[in-house]
């Protein structure tokens, strides 16, 4: 069973299991929270379903650079390896 790490982690046990394979405190619970609401696809479904304008405020959010250049296509490629 997962520990709980309070409030700001929506999901224990995937933020557990992202420490384990080396992730950041930060990368690992931004990738839970968004697994928990629902925002993060490993399927590739999700983020091409939402608009160039989401996926750049998402970027901006988790701070990709150049993102104001890009076209759709590389914000979510972008967005996948952040």
């Amino acid at each position: 069973m997962a520990k709980d790490h309070g409030t700001q982690i929506k999901n224990d046990a995937v933020y557990e299991a992202l420490l384990e394979q080396g992730a950041s405190k930060e990368k690992a619970a931004r990738i839970a929270n968004a697994k928990a609401n629902g925002s993060l696809d490993s399927g590739g479904g999700k983020l091409e379903d939402r608009s160039k304008a989401e996926l750049y405020d998402e970027a901006k959010e988790i701070g990709i650079e150049g993102r104001s250049k890009m076209d759709k296509g590389e914000l979510v490629k972008a967005i996948r390896q952040h």
